[in-house]
């Protein structure tokens, strides 16, 4: 992204949307670090996805409400996609917290949306920020 520093910087919503995009590829590295530790307990994983979820969300939330003030309304349009891929993915990990607590209801399947959502949202905010941003 410091390719096109000067000109992300030029844009008020931009260095939101690139610290989302940072973001949801930290969620996807912390979930899945805290899904390979040997030998812990369904509970404690479910705990640790079901806090990491949220507090995702709510990060996610709080830049995208951000970035929506901050950008243009012509561009708006193209932002609702993003926005409910970013939620998707942060309420996917949430939900498989919540389901192997629950010990019902899908358990570590939600984490592969989460994962892949995730990825999607940080290479759209990418492409953005690498392409769309010189055009």
């Amino acid at each position: 992204m410091s390719i096109n520093l000067q000109r992300i910087l030029a844009f008020p919503s931009l260095p939101r949307r690139l610290l989302k995009g940072l973001c949801m590829l930290s969620l996807v590295l912390f979930l899945s670090t805290l899904s390979l530790v040997p030998g812990q307990p369904v509970s404690l994983l479910g705990l640790e996805l079901l806090i990491l979820g949220l507090g995702a969300l709510i990060l996610v939330v709080v830049l995208d409400v951000g970035t929506w003030r901050r950008t243009e309304p012509r561009f708006r349009r193209g932002m609702l996609r993003l926005i409910t891929i970013g939620l998707l993915a942060t309420v996917s990990t949430a939900v498989a917290g919540a389901s192997l607590l629950a010990q019902a209801g899908g358990g570590l399947y939600w984490l592969v949306p989460a994962v892949i959502l995730a990825i999607v949202a940080a290479l759209i905010d990418a492409w953005v920020l690498l392409i769309e941003i010189v055009r």
